[in-house]
């Protein structure tokens, strides 16, 4: 596919770079951009060009919140003015139960924003979007190069550097390998380090629909058995409210949810939206994704560091995936730039470890309670879920403590 070059300078670093970016994923693109505005010399490279268009073929039609603190790395990074016109702000997390039995709300709570500061939640983006946004911006700066239709072959590395051979025979050197190619990452298969990977059975029905009830900015999360079924805000579409839908299920479930057509789809949507929005029109297409949990067990190697999915995979519950991933990449960011003579050597991986991995594993034991509770078929667990969210949220302290540690906040 050619190189797609950011600035100027970019044929030194076919040759030699600061960073080499394995995966150009959403978070190996924010990643390109936020160690690029730090002054490092970055070569991204991806065996498969980004699609940017949502009805082209293999679009991502997935979305992703980001967060408060991943807000602040995107501003930094220079991305938030170009992404910010594009925003859905999250303002309330509603999670509503609906384990009764009639596929009905029982039980309705509100998380607000405005309990804990004067900022919504987070901005919901489409992931289709999101890849365009990120492509025009690093057009933008100096010594970032991406390269797609190129993946990386093989690293070597050594104490002072890595030697990195790409799939077309190009060699180069780099003070520090990131590996952003994605939860099978040929990068952490190389450097040999094992993963723990837990396996639900449920698969996710990702799509868009319209709907005639207004969503005024609440992410809604309904409960009932096989997984959540969550509505997250998107601009408005022809005049109707619109909203992503992620429906987790047991994976047979989702396989037949998926083949049905258009209407019938859409009338078990409403039947498992509980109604909350009136009917569901589909907009665009449907796609299946597979939920497991995985965290590797290191997050570092001689000269390369795993982030966003080659370091951790968890359900969609929460918008804790990416958040997650940028977390990743805003604490490597500030190590190099405190130490930048010690970009990729032992003390700064070894510090990106500690700081990661511990609060990660915390991360991903809470998402997968609450998976499993989500999960439940049996009528009783199902009751003694609805008491729970009654009483965890009757709690002002616990309710504020609970909505601080989802985005990460002290």
């Amino acid at each position: 596919m050619g190189d797609e070059r950011a600035g100027r300078g970019s044929a030194a670093a076919a040759e030699t770079v600061d960073i080499l970016i394995s995966g150009g994923g959403i978070a190996g693109l924010t990643a390109a951009a936020a160690f690029g505005a730090e002054g490092f010399s970055v070569l991204c490279v991806d065996p498969a060009p980004p699609v940017t268009d949502e009805g082209a073929p293999g679009a991502d039609l997935r979305t992703t919140a980001f967060l408060q603190p991943s807000q602040r790395v995107l501003e930094r990074a220079g991305l938030w003015s170009r992404l910010a016109p594009h925003a859905a702000p999250l303002a309330v997390m509603r999670i509503v139960d609906a384990g009764g039995a009639r596929p009905e709300a029982r039980v309705t709570r509100d998380f607000d924003a405005a309990e804990i500061g004067e900022e919504p939640f987070g901005w919901n983006f489409p992931n289709w979007l999101l890849r365009r946004e990120l492509l025009a911006h690093l057009r933008t700066l100096p010594g970032v190069t991406l390269r797609t239709g190129i993946a990386t072959a093989g690293v070597v590395t050594r104490a002072a550097e890595a030697w990195v051979t790409l799939s077309d025979g190009a060699r180069l050197s780099a003070r520090l390998v990131i590996a952003a190619d994605g939860r099978a990452s040929p990068v952490r298969e190389g450097a040999g380090i094992g993963v723990h990977t837990t396996r639900y059975g449920q698969k996710a029905l990702v799509f868009a629909v319209t709907h005639p009830v207004p969503h005024r900015g609440v992410s809604t999360e309904i409960h009932r058995s096989g997984g959540p079924f969550t509505l997250v805000p998107l601009p408005d579409r022809d005049g109707l409210a619109c909203s992503a839908v992620v429906w987790m299920e047991r994976g047979a479930e989702a396989e037949r949810l998926a083949a049905l057509p258009v209407a019938e789809f859409e009338a078990a949507a409403l039947e498992r939206s509980a109604g909350l929005f009136g009917p569901l029109a589909l907009v665009g297409g449907r796609a299946l994704w597979p939920m497991i949990a995985q965290i590797a067990d290191r997050f570092e190697a001689e000269r390369i560091a795993l982030v966003a999915e080659a370091a951790h995979v968890v359900p969609p519950i929460g918008a804790q995936g990416l958040n997650m991933s940028l977390a990743d990449l805003a604490c490597l960011r500030d190590l190099a730039v405190a130490r930048p003579e010690g970009l990729g050597d032992r003390a700064m991986l070894t510090a990106y470890h500690r700081r990661r991995w511990p609060e990660v594993k915390a991360r991903l034991t809470g998402i997968d309670l609450l998976n499993r509770a989500s999960m439940v078929a049996v009528r009783p667990l199902r009751d003694l879920r609805a008491g729970a969210l009654g009483a965890l949220h009757a709690l002002k302290p616990l309710r504020r403590g609970l909505m601080k540690a989802g985005l990460g906040m002290r």
